[in-house]
């Protein structure tokens, strides 16, 4: 079930309705029941094997919860998490380690029989998957009291609004709000409204505008060079985020309403000066579970440079693999690692340099030229990430710069050329300026507290606005968010 589709448009209503009036000790029975019944709308089936991972996990923290002595506690922990990673390799990198496996015997001439497993990718499987394992980890570091309600627990890692692309929960602060008593508030529901309203503002009407052009150019590149591949990154860019944090503000919006409060997962990332603050600012949830799950146990940054080099590359290469089977986004991931690694060995001679040069006079233009040094670094990585192969990915690289003439007609001619119909051509035109505008007034000001200074008149006509915007924009053909896939 689409958070941008009819069914869930009656879905949500009825679900908060039936919330608010049951008593709250049968609450988190009706969400949990909700949340099945929101994930069984993509695949029946597939909601046994949310079911195993929350079985596995659930009896891994009680076991690790009763079990005193250290290395049994740790061994039981690693079982847990290997069964449950076994689900995600069986579905997600089955294919990719076995198309790599053929790609080493073919060059070492060895012969082979092909193993085939065709298997659709569970809709939200890493997502629910690195929230169990959290939970498990949690409570072997006592941080986090063990679930002894299955019920509950079961809760928690399915809970509708954040089940399918996050943001990843931590179970000390999501579990303990299926205790609290929520009622319902005007004030608070306003504010989910608001904030779903913006985040169906950026998937539908921009996301889903922009992504008529990133895939025609990248469904295709060898028909492009030059501008039409750089306008397709620089879409891409303005896609992925909308998508994404689109859909998190919708997520978090819909919890607001019931009274649940989701961790924020963007914070204006392309604002961002560097690439390490673009890691505090992108996909937080996810972020934050590699830094305390993988890069601190490692060891983080407290055994020197090259280890904590080492230890970055290790996370990064990990990140990547998650978002997806495909060495696009190991590379994705190894192109942000080595980013960092840059950062860390040259941060001092760019300081020693700013200040030799008087640069450091001017904080408020040398703030700026780092944002669009590191926007532009951001959105060269995502080359790698959108393209389909590797080698797409080196073709447009290569192919960038490629660039044979700049003119009014025929800037007009490849916008014609990435887009199917005028219309869509008039949409962008419009559509770029109002994400652009609305991007620097909310990282300014918040775009919730301009709406809340308007009077009621100007707030119901801005509302009005929005609203018959997103419908205009809709398209007939209703557009998965990329996260899904993950």
């Amino acid at each position: 079930m689409l958070f941008n589709s009819l069914e869930f448009l009656c879905f949500f209503p009825i679900v908060c309705l039936v919330y608010f009036i049951i008593p709250h000790k049968f609450r988190w029975v009706w969400l949990l029941i909700s949340s099945y019944v929101f994930y069984m709308g993509w695949n029946a089936a597939y909601a046994l094997l949310l079911l195993f991972s929350t079985t596995v996990t659930w009896l891994t923290g009680l076991g690790v919860d009763k079990i005193e002595k250290t290395r049994s506690r740790k061994a039981l922990l690693a079982a847990g998490i290997t069964a449950n990673l076994s689900i995600l390799f069986v579905f997600k990198y089955f294919g990719f380690f076995m198309d790599t496996l053929y790609s080493v015997w073919d060059a070492l001439g060895v012969e082979y029989s092909e193993v085939q497993l065709s298997l659709v990718l569970p809709v939200g499987i890493s997502f629910y998957t690195f929230q169990a394992i959290g939970y498990c980890i949690d409570v072997y570091r006592k941080k986090t009291p063990v679930q002894r309600n299955f019920g509950k627990y079961a809760l928690f890692v399915s809970f509708f609004p954040q089940l399918v692309a996050g943001p990843i929960e931590r179970s000390y602060n999501l579990i303990p709000q299926f205790e609290e008593k929520h009622y319902f508030s005007p004030e608070r529901t306003a504010s989910g409204l608001r904030l779903m309203l913006w985040g169906f503002f950026k998937k539908i009407v921009i996301a889903d505008t922009v992504c008529v052009a990133v895939n025609r150019v990248y469904n295709n590149v060898e028909e492009f060079k030059g501008i039409p591949l750089i306008f397709a990154t620089f879409l891409f860019t303005i896609q992925i985020f909308c998508d994404f944090s689109g859909y998190s503000d919708i997520a978090r919006g819909c919890a607001r309403i019931m009274g649940f409060r989701l961790m924020r997962n963007f914070d204006h990332p392309y604002f961002s000066s560097s690439i390490r603050e673009f890691w505090q600012r992108w996909h937080i949830s996810l972020s934050t579970w590699f830094k305390d799950y993988v890069y601190i146990p490692l060891g983080g940054n407290r055994k020197g440079k090259h280890r904590t080099s080492l230890n970055l590359l290790i996370t990064f290469l990990v990140s990547g693999l998650w978002h997806g089977a495909n060495w696009t986004f190991i590379a994705w991931g190894g192109f942000h690692a080595i980013l960092q690694i840059i950062e860390r060995y040259t941060k001092g001679f760019f300081d020693k340099l700013a200040e030799k040069t008087h640069f450091d006079r001017v904080p408020a233009l040398r703030t700026a030229i780092k944002v669009f040094i590191t926007f532009c670094l951001v959105c060269f990585g995502w080359i790698f990430f959108r393209a389909n192969t590797m080698h797409d990915a080196l073709y447009v690289i290569a192919n960038l710069f490629n660039i044979t003439e700049i003119s009014k007609d025929a800037v007009y001619t490849i916008l014609k050329m990435m887009f199917e119909t005028r219309a869509e051509v008039y949409r962008l035109l419009l559509t770029l300026p109002v994400f652009i505008v609305a991007s620097f007034i909310d990282k300014k000001w918040s775009i919730n507290k301009v709406f809340l200074k308007q009077g009621s008149a100007m707030r119901f006509a801005m509302y009005v606005v929005i609203v018959t915007y997103i419908l205009l924009a809709a398209r007939a053909d209703v557009q998965d968010f990329i996260y899904f896939q993950f």
